[in-house]
């Protein structure tokens, strides 16, 4: 019987990327596999069905479940993940702080109110810090040149949020250094502190200590992206799933090998000093697996993005865990 042939996009991360060389091939499974120099040229070709298996943005596929035919079904792979204390960033002339200096302020946030990133350090600040996320006016926009005048992923901004969309010869990162927003809420450095502007900073610029403590407190190590099918395609073959899920995690295993290797040569296989000393102190705080997929292993963190997209008025209501995958990922 011949194999099933699938169209797979993701980013070559080193968790994904013995997938995309065809050193682990799925059972039953011939994947033909698509990548990009950028991951939001995946995501917006996935919104337009152009692949059977994708990486995806969590937020999307939450906004998808509510379409009268939701057009996936994701399994609990997670390859993109970051804390976001350290993508607060503030101009220095504002005198923020503390996070309570932020409520009533001009924030910016990436692209569209409601992006990964600023869904999670939003929630952050509102669970500790007491700042709920409809306590700023928003200033939606690009980066470093302006946004693309169509959204390739609309939906009903909430009405309890202030948001202004930036016009078309403005830039978050120029507005933020010169000081008309008061902070930013960004998945992607700011060019003004790349190159170590005066005028801008973190909020938290002991970032890397905030976030594990963070970790240390509530087991939650935030996720961005997670993997999804085309409905139809799982529908007619609902065993894909948790082959996939398979054959991800033993990608994901591929790299752990390697990191284990650099223990034993104290970090040889890559360009970075003090690797060594690096895994040990995450070792420490993660376990032995830091980076897990499944759904009993992130079910803390994967509860509390639903609870923060549908505060931050995201979703109509909070998705339970388990009706977000498919079935047969469950176990």
């Amino acid at each position: 019987m011949a194999n099933l042939r699938l169209t797979l996009a993701c980013w070559n991360y080193d968790r994904t990327r013995a997938l995309m060389d065809g050193s682990v091939r799925p059972e039953g499974i011939d994947l033909i596999c698509r990548s990009s120099q950028l991951v939001g040229d995946i995501m917006e070709r996935a919104l337009k069905l152009e692949f059977d298996v994708s990486e995806l943005g969590f937020t999307y596929y939450l906004r998808s479940l509510e379409m009268q035919d939701p057009p996936f079904i994701a399994i609990p792979v997670f390859p993109n993940r970051f804390f976001r204390h350290g993508a607060i960033f503030v101009n220095a002339a504002s005198r923020i702080k503390t996070p309570a200096d932020l409520i009533g302020k001009k924030v910016g946030e990436l692209h569209r109110y409601g992006h990964d990133a600023g869904i999670w350090a939003k929630g952050a600040l509102s669970d500790d810090y007491g700042v709920p996320a409809d306590s700023y006016t928003y200033y939606v926009g690009g980066l470093d040149k302006p946004s693309p005048p169509r959204d390739w992923a609309p939906f009903a901004e909430p009405e309890n949020v202030r948001i202004r969309h930036l016009g078309p010869a403005q830039t978050l990162d120029g507005m933020l250094e010169s000081g008309e927003i008061d902070a930013l809420f960004s998945a992607m450095v700011p060019p003004s502190v790349l190159r170590r502007s005066p005028k801008v900073g973190r909020l938290f610029e002991n970032y890397e200590e905030v976030e594990r403590n963070y970790f240390r407190r509530t087991a939650v190590f935030p996720i961005m992206h997670t993997v999804v099918v085309r409905k139809d395609v799982y529908r007619q073959n609902p065993w894909i799933a948790p082959t996939l899920c398979k054959a991800f995690q033993e990608a994901k295993d591929h790299a752990t090998k390697l990191y284990k290797s650099a223990e034993v040569y104290f970090g040889a296989p890559f360009m970075m000093p003090w690797f060594h000393s690096l895994q040990e102190k995450n070792r420490e705080l993660f376990g032995d697996d830091p980076w897990p997929y499944g759904i009993e292993a992130n079910r803390t963190t994967l509860s509390t993005f639903l609870r923060y997209h549908h505060e931050q008025g995201l979703t109509e209501r909070v998705w339970d865990v388990d009706e977000i995958f498919a079935p047969e990922t469950l176990g």
